[in-house]
């Protein structure tokens, strides 16, 4: 029996490059196409292995800069077969209106402001050429029930914000380790992968966050226990270190090495687009891979090795985590998801 794969990439100028005056494509160089190894050549691997892949594309800057470099992202997207779904960072709303944008996330919104949101970054999405979206995920994993009310409203049929690892800010009522997907809320939500780095703790399925050996093993574990879908996170900056100006290659290794085996085991591990997931089971259980300490350790020293490597020596404790959290996309990898 198949155990499918959804690939997601969220895709988003990043605060951490946003300068008050600047022009945007500083930040389009760093946070898209950042030290070669952005969306293109992400977009090249994928086609190499003939995967499919959704790019979760955040429009909210274009409150700022106009369409242009939403466009700029969303075309080779699409152009390489892969799909666009709807990305929001809320706080390019704040930027836009002159407001102070530290902590403001899409559930500081009750649910008629989530929903007024939620249109506009569609209809920015779809401004830059995109298909009118069908499935979310919320800058940072913000997002609670009303963002699924608001989402169900405007015609949605996919959510994928909740995060076991994250529950700051993913806050959807469901429990930590839930990973497959489950109707909840009038719509289909379609969870982040998890797996247990210790008895009871879990880190989500990001390619930055965990080692190769732990995502090959959460998908062995995926295909032994039937899982419906894995869904694995990834950024169009992660790849790369924390300034954007060179690749992290053992981060890069890892996405190679993970659309390798994906593209020799395409039977068993089909990748999907959210376009495809009209018969998905919402209805089975699954649990995430257990912890093995000794797998926990090499990466906790791979990670860390890395970003001695690949980060300047000032930043090395904050490199390559995994985090999307606004202001504190890394994080010391030993602190766990």
């Amino acid at each position: 029996m198949a155990a499918p794969v959804l690939i997601t990439v969220d895709t988003e100028l990043t605060s951490r490059h946003y300068r008050p005056g600047g022009d945007w494509r500083t930040n389009f160089e760093r946070s898209i196409e950042p030290a070669g190894v952005g969306i293109s050549w992400q977009l090249e691997v994928l086609a190499k292995h003939g995967l499919k892949a959704c790019f979760f594309v955040d429009p909210m800057p274009a409150l700022l800069y106009g369409p242009e470099p939403i466009r700029r992202i969303v075309g080779p997207i699409l152009a390489a077969g892969q799909e666009v779904q709807l990305h929001l960072h809320a706080h390019w709303q704040a930027l836009a209106a002159g407001s102070d944008p530290v902590g403001v996330e899409l559930t500081s919104y009750d649910r008629t402001g989530q929903r007024e949101l939620l249109a506009r970054a569609r209809d920015l999405l779809m401004t830059a050429g995109a298909p009118r979206p069908i499935a979310f995920r919320g800058g940072s994993y913000a997002a609670n029930i009303d963002t699924l009310s608001a989402l169900a409203e405007l015609g949605f049929a996919y959510d994928a914000s909740h995060n076991g690892s994250h529950r700051s800010l993913s806050l959807i009522p469901l429990p930590a380790r839930q990973i497959a997907p489950v109707r909840v809320g009038g719509i289909a939500e379609i969870p982040v992968g998890q797996l247990e780095e210790r008895s009871g703790q879990l880190r989500h399925l990001q390619i930055c966050a965990v080692s190769a050996a732990e995502l090959l093993g959460a998908l062995r574990h995926a295909a032994k226990h039937r899982h419906p879908l894995t869904t694995i996170v990834s950024h169009s900056f992660e790849l790369a270190s924390r300034d954007g100006l060179r690749p992290n290659r053992v981060v890069q290794r890892r996405f190679e090495r993970l659309c390798a085996l994906l593209a020799a085991r395409r039977d068993l591990h089909p990748t999907m687009s959210f376009a495809e997931l009209g018969d998905i089971d919402l209805s089975s259980a699954a649990q995430p891979m257990p912890a093995r300490p000794l797998r926990t350790a090499r990466r906790v020293v791979e990670q860390v090795w890395a970003g001695t490597r690949y980060e300047r020596p000032v930043e090395a404790a904050t490199a390559t985590c995994g985090s999307s959290m606004h202001g504190v996309e890394m994080l010391l990898p030993l602190l766990g998801g």
